[in-house]
């Protein structure tokens, strides 16, 4: 597991939920990271409007090399340049912008866009984009990933993000999803490390649930 893609596909094949951890500081960003792999979250993403999001990404990435450590709401290509700099492997997005996927495919990182339509995605997955992130998911009910699904390539993954929740779930993994970005539910800033993983815990019993259904 030596490419940012390397480690992202054997996090999907073991747990494929990212952790969105908006607001978190970076004294925080350690412990908060630690209690996630403790319990098998592997993939992790500090959006760049929380304080100070590079030097948590940098801290987390130096210290927890088994993990995909990355950066969320990432706007643009120097942006992209900036989580690669401090060590981030992943690049997430609300939108799907151009020149931000091209620059995460030129360094090698794993890439995953916001789009909530057909034309958006294969857009973006021309560009080369790891996979899609379906944001905001409270617009983008299962139906519409099961439509959006029948027009994709198969290999294509998909990503539900916002407001999903331990309940909703199954409906998305039924409809074609393959994994989940998981924010407030999982982490809330002044949430300790143990809340963390106990939240991080349902989730994994969540999914497993739909894995079982």
């Amino acid at each position: 597991m030596n490419t940012p893609h390397d480690k992202f596909s054997a996090s999907l094949n073991a747990l494929p939920l990212v952790g969105i951890l908006r607001g978190l500081r970076p004294d925080e960003a350690l412990p908060v990271a630690q209690a996630l792999l403790g319990v098998g979250w592997t993939l992790i993403e500090v959006p760049l409007n929380s304080p100070q999001p590079l030097q948590s990404i940098e801290t987390m990435a130096a210290a927890l090399p088994s993990a995909l450590v990355g950066a969320g709401t990432v706007l643009s290509a120097s942006q992209v340049r900036d989580v690669h700099a401090a060590g981030g492997q992943l690049v997430v997005s609300p939108n799907f912008d151009a020149e931000v996927v091209r620059e995460a495919v030129r360094l090698g990182l794993v890439c995953l866009p916001g789009v909530m339509t057909a034309t958006e995605a294969f857009a973006a997955l021309r560009l080369g984009a790891t996979g899609l992130k379906l944001f905001p998911a409270e617009m983008i009910t299962p139906a519409v990933v099961k439509a959006l699904r029948a027009v994709l390539p198969a290999q294509t993954l998909l990503l539900p993000v916002g407001g999903i929740t331990v309940d909703n779930m199954a409906a998305y993994q039924a409809a074609g999803a393959k994994g989940f970005g998981i924010g407030s539910a999982l982490y809330v800033p002044g949430m300790t490390a143990r809340d963390v993983a106990e939240n991080a815990m349902k989730f994994i019993a969540a999914y497993a649930g739909t894995i079982r259904a």
